[in-house]
């Protein structure tokens, strides 16, 4: 395992992360053709969708051998759309590279997704990228690393020129300069000491570097200011840094222009972690008790992506502890059921090896996991053991579809269904009286990507309605009820009274359903006045209930809700009475409560030319947007503000109108709110 590197390429979208992962398998000799993301001939952009638009849409698995290391690499999409994609990469990878544009610098994307590895705490490396582009400034990128991100960077390498001037790349450890020949793409590097030009700029650099490590590591303090230490004594000092997440080495160099990217492969090996080095995961076993999950203990294993290929079901898999061989039997223990291994792959982006067997550490794809699901654990055989679940998130935009024809309408079910078994951000719902299906996503080109999706892989181009905002509903006021439940449903009678009361809660803050105190303290006492089966069913009630709102028939949110009381009759009341009963008197306590709809609110970044601001500003107010903060940032300035959903449709066209295609646009979600 010590030879293991899981890592993930991550970074706001055209920063070059795709570019650079093409160079490190290409350098890795893993591939022996450079593909290029602007040509659509990038190895991990294998999606049409991908080629044609020149992003990444699908994290993309792959692997490479580096310096005696065998890398597992996951290139991410830099669009907040697809943060899913992310968000589930970094639940069950080691260790990251965040990739910076040297003008641009830190960008609103790039926080997203360093906030997220910060909140798994995977340590990271940062590559500087197109140090070849007018406007280029390292330094400035270091700094906003430090006062954006509260990262504390390393310049490892530092760059011999910027912009038109750039030539080459100077490694501050080792005291020598790196060029790289575009005779052969870059593969051949050539080093050679400073000269004097050369030490003069890199050696105050130098100096910094090793005063963070310095600072960073107590054990080699000493030994930096005794002035005794030797190149592998750094080496070990910012490795334990790196892996306390108390320093990020940072890189240079241009991908596009195959400089720079050697360094950071074997930072990669030197400074990142191996699967033996991260904190043992922690998961729950069936009482609930905490379970240290080693790697020498039983097979545990957590699915973190699930693609449908051919009608058979592609499950990604990050093993933890034990292995996994062809034809062994493991148990889900999200569903309890057990599913037999079929097949075991190493994934290149579209392409597999097959695999007899993958041990501790591994990332690997599985057929024949029928009942796997994005977050479900995987263990040995009459294993309980559960592994953290991966979070999703809310879709925020749903559209109307329309088949043509009834054969079309089979068709459309089948892919919508397959589609929500990859993507836990895509939603899709069947009204049976209209015979529409509706589908609700993360963003207009979320679903822009998946109807693209369904012409080219079915054949099939429904009609489309407008796009329509997701809601959800809460209340103003408290309020209470009672309800009766006395029905008569298929042979048995069945009963219930509930009586409860709702209460508004902070926004934000989740649902909280409870019994109130009206039962016995002692808890057989409690048992014998009300059966647990009872209370458990008037909870249930509560809770389902709580999934369609009268006012809108979307989920309610932030909303206390107290059962102050269950009348049992002994022989009437039933768990499906009281079930029943409480469902009906939520609704009744909602309805007097002052119901309000909440609609989803993004958060807004848009850079923009001094030029065009007043332009922008007046175009964001226009869809309701409130501006909370303007700044200066390399040249530009950025807007940061929130705007509702609903009002923000086609205002990305409408920003590149007037602002002569010239300003950045950044969409995430922040709450719903009235």
């Amino acid at each position: 395992m010590k030879n293991i590197r899981n890592i993930g390429i991550i970074a706001h979208i055209d920063a070059g992360k795709t570019t650079l992962s093409e160079r490190m398998l290409f350098y890795s000799r893993k591939i022996h053709r450079l593909g290029e993301v602007h040509d659509g001939t990038a190895t991990m952009d294998y999606l049409p969708e991908e080629q044609e638009r020149g992003i990444t849409i699908t994290s993309a698995c792959t692997s490479c051998r580096w310096n005696d290391c065998d890398l597992n690499l996951i290139d991410t999409p830099g669009h907040v759309d697809f943060t899913i994609e992310v968000e589930r990469s970094l639940r069950v990878l080691d260790g990251a590279v965040g990739v910076f544009c040297a003008v641009a610098g830190v960008e609103p994307q790039s926080e997203t997704v360093w906030r997220q590895s910060e909140r798994f705490g995977v340590p990271k490396l940062a590559f500087i990228n197109k140090m070849d582009r007018p406007g280029a400034d390292f330094e400035a990128v270091l700094n906003a690393l430090h006062t954006r991100l509260s990262a504390n960077p390393v310049a490892l390498t530092v760059p011999w020129g910027q912009g038109d001037s750039f030539e080459a790349v100077l490694d501050v450890l080792r005291e020598e300069r790196l060029d790289f020949d575009p005779a052969d793409q870059g593969r051949t590097v050539t080093r050679r000491p400073w000269n004097e030009e050369e030490r003069a700029f890199a050696a105050p650099w130098r100096e910094r570097a090793l005063e963070k490590i310095a600072e960073a590591d107590e054990s080699f303090l000493d030994r930096y200011l005794e002035g005794d230490y030797t190149p592998e004594e750094i080496d070990a000092a910012l490795r334990r840094a790196t892996l306390a997440r108390r320093l990020t080495p940072a890189f240079c160099g241009s991908a596009l222009r195959n400089a720079g990217v050697q360094p950071v492969l074997d930072a990669v090996c030197a400074y990142l972690p191996a699967p033996e080095d991260i904190p043992a995961p922690v998961g729950h076993d069936a009482a609930g008790n905490e379970v240290v999950v080693t790697p020498d203990g039983p097979t545990a294993a957590l699915v973190f992506k699930v693609l449908m290929e051919d009608g058979r079901k592609l499950a990604f898999l990050r093993l933890y502890a034990g292995d996994v061989k062809e034809g062994d039997s493991l148990r889900n223990t999200t569903t309890g059921k057990d599913d037999r291994v079929g097949r075991l792959y190493r994934m290149h982006a579209d392409r597999r090896e097959q695999l007899a067997a993958a041990g501790a550490g591994d990332i690997v794809a599985v057929i024949g996991l029928r009942g796997a699901h994005t977050g479900d654990t995987y263990t040995a055989h009459g294993g309980d053991l559960r592994l953290e679940a991966i979070d999703s998130y809310p879709p925020v935009i749903t559209l109307a579809l329309e088949p043509r024809n009834a054969d079309e309408g089979k068709i459309l079910d089948e892919a919508l269904a397959r589609y929500m078994e990859e993507d836990p951000t895509f939603h899709a719902v069947m009204d049976e009286e209209s015979a529409t299906r509706t589908i609700s996503g993360m963003g207009e080109l979320h679903l822009e990507v998946l109807l693209e999706r369904l012409t080219r892989e079915c054949g099939i181009s429904p009609r489309v309605g407008h796009p329509q905002v997701t809601l959800r509903e809460t209340i103003r006021k408290p309020a209470a009820a009672t309800r009766l439940f006395d029905r008569e449903l298929g042979k048995e009678r069945h009963q219930g009274e509930v009586s409860l009361e709702v209460a508004p809660r902070p926004r934000g803050a989740g649902n909280d359903v409870r019994l109130g105190d009206f039962l016995p303290a002692d808890p057989k006492e409690a048992a014998k006045a009300l059966p647990p089966a009872l209370a458990e069913a008037a909870l249930s009630g509560v809770r389902d209930a709580l999934q369609c709102g009268d006012l809108t028939g979307y989920p309610v949110e932030d909303v206390e809700v107290i059962i102050t009381g269950i009348t049992r009759q002994e022989g009437l009341t039933t768990a499906p009475g009281c079930h029943m009963a409480a469902g009906a008197a939520l609704r009744e306590a909602l309805a007097a409560a002052s119901p309000v709809a909440l609609e989803p609110v993004m958060h807004v970044e848009i850079s923009v030319p001094d030029d065009f601001l007043g332009a922008a500003i007046s175009l964001f107010g226009g869809c309701g947007g409130k501006v909370d903060d303007l700044q200066d940032r390399n040249g530009l300035k950025q807007i940061s503000g929130s705007a509702p959903m609903r009002k923000l449709f086609g205002f990305s066209t409408s920003l590149r109108s007037v602002t002569q295609g010239r300003a950045g646009l950044m969409l995430s979600f922040d709450r719903f709110d009235c």
